[in-house]
């Protein structure tokens, strides 16, 4: 069973391979965009930790005749490696980012929630802000979850050799420097 298939609507026809949603042409009001996010999106950005995903970006665009406000819900899975085994394992990711969209004379790109572009471009394209949004949206430390007991899924060969491999401390302390440390300690 496709991981995504319990918040995917099967009536919404995703966009694939372009990541753009059209300016020029496009009425005021809201309009919705729905893009597929996986391995050939993560593909293209050759130095990602992310190699491989299943996601689904959904873009709300209101468009008024000055700007165009961008809501982007991305809910989907990663894979990417333990920080602690060095496993790969499957992460949850759950995003949700604004856009405001200017139109103006010339491209700005000052304010990373606020970008001006010319107002004869027709299309804008998101997939560096999806890449983004999706990098953001990790936590810092990524490892395996724990299971229904509250032990790791770590690999158990990986977690055997980093404690064949802890030091202790105070067997391997270099008594040399105490004299040293004392007279750091007294002032």
């Amino acid at each position: 069973m496709n991981k995504l298939s319990y918040f995917c609507n099967p009536k919404i026809k995703m966009m694939s391979g372009e990541y753009a949603i059209p300016v020029s042409g496009l009425k005021d009001g809201r309009h919705h965009f729905d893009f597929k996010i996986n391995k050939k999106f993560f593909d293209k950005f050759e130095e990602s930790e992310v190699k491989e995903g299943e996601l689904v970006a959904v873009v709300s665009a209101d468009k008024q005749s000055t700007h165009m406000d961008l809501s982007t819900q991305i809910k989907g899975f990663v894979n990417i490696s333990c920080d602690r085994c060095l496993g790969i394992f499957s992460l949850p990711v759950e995003c949700s980012n604004r856009l405001l969209v200017k139109f103006g004379k010339d491209r700005e790109d000052d304010d990373p929630e606020i970008i001006t572009i010319a107002a004869e471009e027709a299309v804008l394209d998101l997939m560096q802000y999806f890449y983004e949004y999706v990098l953001l949206a990790l936590p810092i430390q990524r490892i395996h979850p724990d299971d229904e007991d509250g032990n790791s899924t770590c690999d158990p060969e990986m977690l055997a050799k980093l404690r064949d491999h802890l030091v202790d401390e105070a067997k391997h302390k270099d008594h040399r420097w105490d004299e040293l440390e004392k007279l750091m300690n007294n002032n």
